[in-house]
């Protein structure tokens, strides 16, 4: 029995805990105890002020109501307009999920019917959001985790062992280093490797999109990693860029926990199997398989913005608000018992959109701070955000006008609900007619998974979302292709329309076939929204290429030629720009003394690095892939 449970139980009348356990960095104590548990006193809340740490009371196993009982007993209490949707019972943690359609309903005035389902069932109610759109693929990650409800249980005992039970390696000194495996001076493939005498985390571990070579992978054959030793992935959020070869570990026996938001958890392994999925409709061999996946969900343990956890016996993790896309989060590392401290921002937004809350800035402590650049370049101007909503406006009523389509290839997460709520919010004030919005590819899974998280979203947003007659995103504009057959009424049937479709580089997925059959009609449109990564097709085009082959290893070799209107509009970025990066850095607090540019092009790194040492007189550095750089 670790130390800190022994020090808990001396505290409690020793008949009174059945069992305890770790789940990560939280202790669960099980009584069988009915009254303990309905009434402990104060007692485990004066353990939680000791010790400073998250304890928890459950009912043992052993006493809580059969389920289909309990299941009728919850329906009685719960009241009719709370809509339920369903109950799901995770034996082995004594816990029952309730979905519901109003949770505040579900929850009762200061949590009286949460009080009431306990008392009546000994079961520990948690309620959860029935998403306004439904998604089958929060049901069967949900559904993983409640089928390996007994191995997670272990593991994450298993977790918590491993943070408490002390160090496993010797410690001569302190000291923290950073190797980048990917993303120094390049966008994509993020993967930041920080090492201590004790700790050795991947901080994200994603591939480059733009690239189909060995380029794309981050380079875990450095000597330094060893996934046997490897304690933790912690993922900044769901683009494949950095999360895209979380799997592979998996695949090759890493059983450890990967750190991130629900939304992450979920947006994640809906673009992972997409990209399993694209890989193998182009004739590649994909690197994991949905085994794989699922492997990783599994193991995914999620956190809340502003949840301090430990992860390992020298390492504290807190995830903030990264405003980049839906569950989106900066890692806040701190090291030691006040050794280091280190804010990892991932690809974040500095700025307020129509979905999310700009980036946080205030934090506990900070001596270093790692800061992506993908648009940190002195050219990196970006237009007002209002301009470019009209500027979109202009191009579809536009093209609509003289019965064009509009292609707007898009990331599937982030960028494509922005875009929806501009389009809706566009045809709502009557700027533009009221036209067919098409959604292809995963963009209408994620987006029925950003109606699952509405408390991720910012305080507009949400408030629309909690009443079905005002969710944007349920508007009647808004039409999901779900087959071949449907794709190809729109291209030759459909009249005029936008077309939302991934993937948002043109690299693979249904934009790229649209775009073969609308290319060569003058009448079209194609608007880039998002950033177009070094060798991709987007780019390509953004640079002028009107011919493009295609048909690459079969027989037949066709040439696409391109005479659709092509626009880029710069202000959706969820990128923060030049200047708000240099905002960021202003406001942070407190101060960093050292800075690390990333995650951008070889001369935007270098010149954002230049000028925040000019402007800040701040210790910067922009290392380049397999640079390991020591903070402290």
């Amino acid at each position: 029995m670790s130390k800190i449970i022994k020090e808990i139980l001396k505290n409690i009348p020793e008949e009174k805990v059945s069992d305890a356990v770790f789940e990560g960095a939280n202790i669960v104590l099980y009584t069988k105890d009915r009254d303990f548990f309905l009434d402990n006193q104060g007692l485990i809340k004066k353990i939680v002020d000791d010790i400073k740490k998250r304890v928890e009371l459950r009912p043992d196993p052993d006493i809580t109501m059969e389920q289909e009982k309990a299941r009728e007993v919850i329906t009685g209490i719960v009241p009719e307009k709370a809509g339920v949707s369903q109950i799901i019972f995770d034996a082995h943690r004594s816990q029952v999920v309730i979905e519901a359609e109003k949770p505040g309903l579900a929850i009762g005035k200061q949590g009286s019917i949460l009080r009431e389902i306990r008392n009546a069932t000994l079961w520990v109610p948690i309620i959860r959001r029935t998403p306004a759109i439904r998604s089958k693929l929060i049901e069967n990650i949900r559904g993983v985790l409640y089928q390996n409800s007994e191995y997670r249980r272990k593991f994450l005992n298993k977790i918590g062992h491993r943070i408490y039970d002390g160090w496993i390696r010797e410690k001569k000194n302190e000291w923290v280093r950073l190797s980048f495996l990917g993303a120094g001076r390049q966008v994509g493939r993020s993967c930041l490797f920080l090492q201590t005498p004790e700790s050795r985390i991947l901080l994200d571990c994603g591939v480059d999109v733009a690239s189909y070579d060995q380029n794309a992978y981050p380079y875990l054959e450095v000597p330094e990693f060893d996934i046997n030793e490897l304690d933790a992935v912690i993922v900044t959020h769901s683009h494949v860029d950095h999360c895209g070869f979380v799997p592979y570990l998996y695949k090759f026996g890493f059983r450890g926990p990967t750190y991130c938001t629900a939304p992450t958890r979920d947006v994640s392994a809906l673009l992972l199997l997409d990209y399993i999925k694209i890989m193998r409709s182009e004739g590649k061999e994909p690197v994991f398989s949905p085994e794989d996946v699922k492997e990783m969900v599994k193991h995914t343990i999620t956190l809340d913005y502003e949840e301090v956890t430990d992860v390992t016996p020298d390492v504290r993790i807190t995830l903030y608000d990264a405003g980049h896309v839906l569950g989106s989060s900066m890692i806040h590392l701190h090291v030691g018992n006040g050794l280091h401290n280190i804010l990892y921002s991932g690809d974040m937004k500095y700025g307020k959109t129509m979905l999310l809350d700009p980036a946080a800035t205030q934090f506990p402590r900070l001596e270093t701070l790692i800061l992506e650049s993908t648009y940190g370049g002195k050219e990196n101007l970006m237009p007002d955000k209002r301009e470019s909503d009209e500027e979109l406006g202009i191009i579809i009523k536009d093209t609509v006008g003289r019965g064009g389509k509009v292609l707007i290839p898009t990331l599937g997460v982030g960028r494509s609900q922005e875009v929806i709520l501009i389009i809706e919010h566009l045809v709502r004030t009557g700027f533009i007619e009221k036209i067919p919005v098409y959604i292809d590819g995963l963009v209408w899974d994620v987006t029925a998974i950003y109606t699952a998280y509405p408390e991720f979203l910012n305080n507009n947003i949400r408030k629309l979302i909690f009443h079905k007659d005002q969710n944007p995103f349920l508007s009647d504009i808004f039409k999901e292709v779900a087959s071949q057959k449907e794709r190809m009424q729109i291209i030759e049937e459909g009249g005029p329309c936008v077309i939302l479709a991934t993937s948002g580089m043109l690299t693979g997925g249904p934009s790229v076939e649209y775009l073969k059959h609308l290319s060569d009609n003058p009448k079209n449109s194609l608007v880039f929204v998002n950033y177009q990564g070094e060798g991709s097709l987007g780019r390509r085009i953004q640079r002028g290429e009107r011919e493009i082959p295609y048909g690459a290893g079969t027989n037949i070799q066709e040439i696409m030629r391109i005479k659709m209107e092509i626009h880029s509009v710069e202000g959706f970025s969820a990128h923060s720009s030049r200047k708000q990066l240099l905002n960021f850095i202003y406001k942070c607090s407190p101060r960093p003394k050292k800075i690390i540019i990333n995650h951008g092009e070889a001369s935007r790194c270098l010149d954002l690095a230049s000028a925040i040492h000019k402007l800040n007189r701040i210790e910067t550095v922009a290392p380049r892939n397999l640079e390991t750089v020591r903070v402290k």
